[in-house]
C-alpha cells in the first residue's frame, strides 16, 4: 500500500527509482513483489486513509535493471493488509540457496538453510491444504478480490464516488438541520 505524504500513486517501479536515486544505482538485484490478491473492501479502507495498492508496472521496473520475484505474500491480520513473515523469509531463503552465494551446494551453511527451507515449504503446503480443507467445508461465499489497482479501478472509483457523495449529502443534512434550528 502506498503511505499518504510519502508514497502517493508510487507504482512499483517508483518505489526501485526512489532508492536508486537515494543509495545509488546497482543496490537492488531482486525485487520481491507481492501479487496476493486484496479485496476491494480493504482497499476502501485504506483509500478512506488515503492509501492506495502499489501499481506493479513489472515491464516498467524491469527495464532498472532488476530482477523481479512474484510472491502471493498477502494475509490480513488485525483487519489490516500484511506482508505474511513466514513467506518472505522462504523466498528470501530459496533465493540465496538457488541463486546466489550457494551455487556449488556442498557448504555446510547451505545444507543448513536448505534444510529449513524444505521444512518450510513442507508447512506451507501442508498448511495450504488445511486452509482448502476448510474453505470446502465452509458454505459457498461469492468472492470478490483483486490482484491489482487497474483491474478493479471503475469498482474502487465507484465506491470512493459514492464514498464521496454520501459525505456531502450528509453535509449537506446537517446545514439544513442547523438553518432549522436558526
Amino acid at each position: 500500500m502506498t503511505e499518504l505524504g510519502q508514497t502517493d500513486n508510487y507504482s512499483l517501479s517508483d518505489h526501485i527509482e526512489a532508492i536508486i536515486e537515494h543509495v545509488g544505482k546497482g543496490i537492488i538485484d531482486i525485487c520481491i513483489c507481492d501479487t496476493g490478491e486484496v479485496t476491494p473492501e480493504f482497499v476502501r479502507r485504506y483509500n478512506k486513509m488515503g492509501a492506495d495498492l502499489v501499481e506493479q508496472d513489472i515491464e516498467k521496473a524491469k527495464e532498472k535493471e532488476v530482477r523481479i520475484i512474484k510472491k502471493n505474500m498477502s494475509c490480513i491480520k488485525n483487519e489490516k493488509i500484511r506482508h505474511n513473515p513466514d513467506m518472505i523469509a522462504s523466498t528470501i531463503m530459496d533465493i540465496i540457496c538457488t541463486d546466489l552465494k550457494y551455487r556449488d551446494k556442498q557448504d555446510e551453511q547451505y545444507m543448513l538453510i536448505n534444510t529449513k527451507l524444505q521444512k518450510e515449504k513442507k508447512k506451507q503446503k501442508s498448511n495450504n491444504k488445511v486452509a482448502k480443507h476448510k474453505k470446502e467445508k465452509e458454505p459457498k461465499r461469492v468472492k470478490k478480490q483483486s490482484k491489482f489497482i487497474n483491474k478493479y479501478s471503475e469498482r474502487i472509483e465507484s465506491i470512493q464516488t459514492s464514498e464521496n457523495k454520501r459525505q456531502e449529502n450528509r453535509r449537506l443534512l446537517e446545514k439544513s438541520e442547523e438553518k432549522k434550528n436558526k
